[in-house]
């Protein structure tokens, strides 16, 4: 069972999902840092909001009566909040997630359809001169 067990672990394609799955939680985070520290202020900014991860609604106050400036604020308060703010930020980082992952995707694929549209090698011209040869020897 152990021996299974190793060769289940280190085929390729096991390594290369765990790969690609450390690879993706360090790119997870690169875009959660982009979107809530590089693009989300200037959106904020142009919609009059400094920080969309602060847009919420009380459904229910806490011990300590509002108004809440912060989640964080409300969360200590013991409210409860209905968090509009973080979810259309979770949404920009997904859209943008897909599209670098389309960009990749397209690059890919149009480096496969050039490699498909080389035309293939001609062979060298004594393997020219060999199958001449040959195909003549063939003949009655």
């Amino acid at each position: 069972m152990l021996k299974e067990f190793k060769e289940f672990a280190v085929r390729g394609n096991v390594v290369d999902m765990a790969v690609g799955i450390i690879i993706g939680a360090a790119f997870g985070k690169i875009v959660e840092s982009l979107v809530k520290d590089m693009i989300m202020p200037p959106v904020g900014l142009l919609l009059g909001k400094v920080d969309f991860s602060n847009l919420f609604a009380v459904l229910r106050e806490g011990a300590q009566a509002g108004p809440y400036l912060s989640v964080e604020a409300a969360r200590k308060a013991g409210a409860v909040t209905f968090n509009y703010g973080l979810f259309i930020n979770t949404v920009i980082g997904f859209v943008i997630v897909a599209f670098a992952v389309f960009l990749l995707i397209r690059a890919i694929n149009r480096l496969k359809v050039q490699e498909e549209a080389k035309p293939a090698a001609t062979p060298p011209e004594e393997i020219i001169l060999l199958r001449e040869i040959r195909d003549s020897l063939k003949k009655p």
